[in-house]
């Protein structure tokens, strides 16, 4: 097939290069031995916008795109790859939920069309069950907490369509959270952080073991959860705020309580969190990886590329392949291999492991039944169906609203 040659090529390629830097061959090295968990890739929300999720026409292996295709990965050496079920904002108190799911959907038939590439992975045991397969291990988070639709039912039966964690917000608030534009002054604080609701979400997610993401949330909610969770908790995509000083990314505060909670930040390749500009490069994306580590030390970090889901990536990182020469660079800086290895994959693993201890250490507790007030959630594009309410939902609201109007019409008559 013709794309064995495209594949040829890129390696061919990384092979030559290896050859004349000897600490690229070591990055290899210590890739072989240690799988590379990257904690965020939408590559899904590529195949709704540019396919409609209609698989069938397309073909991974050839797809040139995108950030992402099966070369590109196998060429980086991804090991275990976080499949974001992202669903943009405007989804909110629609159909959020029906999108999240066509987006879960489309990732598990992607495993499905790939079997001999992709494994679908739910645990930390499936992530090294699949890289001793030399498959890709690939799981699902999911974007934003307006995904769940304010419901715990609902929340419940993400994880068991095998979302592992949940980032808490997008770039807007919901009914329960906080987002980090609140940080900035362009959205108002709706919830002081996380509502009484929100907390119930953080305890059924311990319950469930489903790892707490909080990339893409404000800082207050980032400590009340730090505070309040059992379990370690995840940035999935988000930087230094020490370099550079973008609300998306972590302070250096949070870092130290993130060590604490032996959590994990894994850092985000997005040009503007890198130099809080439009221009960047591998080297400046690895002074965040220094930067951390000198903060909070190297046990509280990963990799969280968000390819496909940014529009400007660093010279030297510019899609999915380039991952061993981050690796490189951090050899080159007087990392040392376990401080690699704990990067590259370690880390994860035993904050996924440690959440599924808590999931296990609480196997006896009960389903949460609370239900977010309904004034937090009340308006026409949703029924009042599980609350004790005198009217029957949006309906009879917009009628309402509609017989207001015509009373005050007729009293100019």
């Amino acid at each position: 097939m013709w794309w064995c040659a495209g594949l040829w090529t890129v390696l061919s390629a990384f092979i030559f290069s290896i050859a004349a830097d000897p600490y690229l061959e070591r990055a290899v090295q210590l890739m072989a031995q240690t799988p590379l968990i990257d904690g965020h890739n939408d590559l899904p929300w590529q195949l709704r916008s540019k396919f409609n999720n209609q698989l069938n026409n397309v073909d991974l292996n050839t797809l040139n795109s995108t950030h992402t295709n099966i070369p590109k990965i196998k060429a980086g050496r991804l090991a275990a790859q976080f499949w974001a079920a992202y669903v943009p904002c405007d989804t909110q108190n629609k159909d959020a939920v029906r999108q999240t799911l066509e987006q879960i959907d489309v990732i598990h038939r992607m495993c499905e069309k790939y079997p001999e590439d992709f494994m679908f992975a739910t645990s930390s045991r499936d992530i090294m069950e699949a890289f001793t397969q030399n498959k890709m291990a690939s799981l699902i988070g999911v974007e934003g907490g307006h995904s769940m639709d304010s419901s715990l039912a609902t929340l419940r039966t993400l994880y068991q369509l095998g979302v592992r964690y949940m980032t808490l917000t997008h770039s807007c608030n919901t009914p329960w959270v906080d987002n980090w534009l609140v940080d900035t002054g362009s959205d108002p604080s709706e919830n002081n952080g996380l509502s009484d609701f929100g907390f119930q979400v953080i305890k059924e997610m311990n319950r469930l073991g489903m790892m707490v993401d909080l990339a893409h949330v404000s800082e207050r909610v980032m400590k009340q959860v730090l505070n309040v969770s059992e379990a370690p908790v995840i940035f999935s995509h988000s930087s230094a705020y020490g370099v550079c000083p973008h609300k998306r990314n972590v302070p250096d505060d949070i870092l130290k309580l993130v060590k604490e909670k032996e959590g994990v930040v894994m850092v985000n390749f997005y040009n503007d969190y890198v130099t809080c500009s439009d221009k960047a490069n591998l080297s400046q994306v690895a002074d965040h990886f220094d930067h951390i580590k000198k903060v909070a030390g190297a046990s509280i970090i990963g990799f969280g590329g968000d390819y496909d889901g940014v529009e400007r990536v660093p010279e030297g990182l510019e899609n999915v392949s380039k991952y061993p020469a981050l690796v490189a660079e951090l050899l080159r800086r007087n990392w040392t291999n376990e401080e690699v290895q704990m990067a590259l994959g370690k880390n994860l693993l035993r904050v996924f492991e440690k959440v599924e201890q808590v999931r296990d250490s609480e196997h006896q507790a009960v389903p949460s039944d609370v239900l977010i007030p309904y004034e937090r959630v009340k308006n026409t594009c949703r029924t009042s169906y599980g609350y004790d309410v005198p009217s029957s939902g949006g309906d009879l609201l917009a009628l309402s609203h509609l017989l207001l109007v015509l009373c005050a019409l007729l009293s100019l008559l």
